[in-house]
């Protein structure tokens, strides 16, 4: 009597243990599933997402994810193992309980079906086997998000190192953009030089042609009529040295400098009485483009000439006396970037 109380004590004991170890593991089992679950659709997300730029914002993103879902599962280990602390506080209880029972029965003389008592034991430990293999998956799918987490931290690293080498080259790339730019604007620098020193030897003669900072000034009247946009002879004479001046120029430039000669016409403030022009800007622009069709006709080429018209709101002189409008109607050439 006592070995069969001793072995029901045992099976007794082992009843309640597997039961609630089955419970946390299919708990468990489920929220880890998920997580995996979820970190698999982050992942493959992450990859069809394109551009650098993306790619790290996503990639950190996972990573803040994971940090947070490892907490959870610490949390959760800690609840699991408080909880596991109470059970056996009440599995104890229990066994104290039983103890007392089977007391009780033999002092009575009852009775228990021996083969019972076995086939509760069998499914017990069952039951026990499906749970520790349970628990097994679940620390193999807990090792697999460990290694998925190390593998996003390298991804991370080497988009890193990747951005920072670019952001290099770039730096490199605009450093040597910008001396490039700058060696260009003092070889055009030289050559707009030796340009007006040039134009300052053919117009040394002329009283009315000015240079104002790096432009030639001509007065319209040396090559306009009063109104009109069509040259008169004195200035088709100018224009004709101008444009023997250009075209030597566009010979010494290197073609790989870009410039223009802007040719800009300018009036003075007051209204135009003209049947064939509206407004100051028309009669501007118009001598502007006249200049332009005769260094064309002489030979210059198109694309290193431009033509504005300004009207009367780029003044030299700001009075309103003859002197000043004189100064005022102009046509400036500049030699320039395009």
């Amino acid at each position: 009597m006592a070995g069969y109380l001793s072995r029901r004590r045992r099976a007794e004991e082992g009843a309640y243990w597997p039961g609630f170890v089955d419970a946390m593991a299919q708990l468990l089992l489920v929220v880890t599933f998920l997580l995996s679950v979820f970190i698999v659709a982050q992942f493959l997300a992450a990859r069809e997402i394109s551009g650098r730029d993306s790619v790290l914002v996503q990639l950190k993103a996972q990573i803040a994810e994971l940090t947070e879902l490892l907490a959870m599962e610490k949390s959760a280990k800690a609840e699991v193992e408080a909880n596991l602390l109470a059970m056996t506080d009440t599995l104890n209880a229990e066994k104290a309980k039983a103890a007392e029972m089977l007391a009780g029965l033999s002092a009575a003389g009852g009775a228990v079906s021996v083969s019972g008592l076995q086939t509760e034991i069998d499914k017990e430990k069952a039951i026990s086997a499906d749970a520790l293999a349970k628990v097994e998956l679940l620390n193999q799918q807990i090792a697999a998000m460990r290694r998925q987490l190390a593998e996003l931290n390298g991804l991370l690293a080497d988009s890193e190192a990747r951005n920072k080498q670019s952001e290099a080259q770039i730096t490199d790339l605009g450093k040597r953009l910008n001396a490039a730019l700058a060696q260009k604007v003092q070889e055009l620098q030289k050559y707009r030089s030796e340009f007006f020193g040039r134009l300052r030897q053919i117009l040394s003669q002329r009283s009315d042609i000015l240079v104002v900072g790096d432009r030639f000034v001509f007065q319209s009247e040396v090559l306009f009529p009063k109104a009109g946009a069509d040259l008169n002879p004195a200035g088709t004479e100018e224009m004709t040295k101008l444009a023997t001046a250009i075209k030597q120029l566009e010979v010494e430039i290197p073609p790989d400098i870009n410039w223009v000669l802007r040719v800009d016409g300018h009036t003075d403030a007051d209204p135009i009485q003209s049947a064939q022009f509206k407004s100051n800007w028309e009669l501007s622009t118009a001598r502007a483009i006249a200049v332009v069709k005769f260094l064309i006709a002489q030979g210059v080429q198109p694309r290193h000439l431009v033509a504005a018209g300004f009207g009367e709101f780029q003044p030299l002189d700001p009075g309103t006396s003859e002197d000043a409008k004189s100064q005022n109607r102009r046509i400036e050439l500049k030699l320039t970037e395009r």
